[in-house]
């Protein structure tokens, strides 16, 4: 890629292409214009002609990384399953592009809200009322963008005195950060979704 100055301009495109392979490689954190003006080639004012600043750069990220979830249509399955696949999907983004959870986290609010619609339809299909349905949403979006805040990257000492019951969990802490610690989480929200509407039901009858 020549610098805009040599001839070839860039593109929207191709500039919010070059943003995400710095975050697959390296993380949301170690993304800023002049890391994005390295990885297009280019001078570190020419993105600016483009993007205005850092902020607009990673709205454009946040929404490219998300391209292609879908949400699950009505009849394809019962709503647990609908709701797993389209957590699922998001899910999938947030590993591919580290960091992304942070970002979504405060953005999903005002960015992404045919994705927030999306889930919320499913929970009215599974009989929630609308207090209920945004409690549950809330829960799902805590856990889906937040849980990376509080599981570690990496192994912590070993050298400490932990007490004993936090001893025996140590071996696991990987876990927390892969599928197994995900689909706990998952299984866990679904199956206490469950419960919620089995309890209004009782209630309610």
């Amino acid at each position: 890629m020549q610098s805009s100055g040599g001839g070839n301009a860039l593109s929207e495109a191709e500039i919010v292409e070059a943003a995400l392979r710095v975050v697959r490689e390296d993380g949301v954190a170690k993304l800023s214009m002049r890391r994005l003006s390295r990885e297009l080639g280019v001078s570190p004012m020419a993105p600016y002609y483009y993007v205005a600043d850092k902020r607009e750069l990673l709205d454009l990220v946040a929404t490219a990384a998300l391209t292609g979830v879908r949400a699950p249509a009505p009849d394809s399955g019962p709503w647990q399953q609908r709701l797993r696949d389209l957590v699922d999907q998001i899910d999938e983004k947030l590993r591919k592009h580290p960091g992304l959870g942070d970002l979504l986290i405060e953005q999903m609010l005002s960015k992404q809200l045919d994705l927030i619609a999306a889930v919320l339809e499913i929970l009215f299909d599974a009989g929630f009322d609308e207090r209920n349905a945004l409690s549950a949403y809330a829960t799902i979006h805590t856990y889906l963008f937040g849980r990376a805040r509080v599981n570690p990257r990496d192994t912590a000492p070993q050298d400490l005195p932990w007490p004993d019951a936090v001893a025996r969990v140590m071996p696991h802490m990987g876990d927390l950060r892969g599928k197994y610690g995900y689909d706990f989480g998952m299984n866990v929200i679904i199956a206490g979704l469950e419960a919620q509407l089995t309890a209004a039901d009782y209630s309610a009858g």
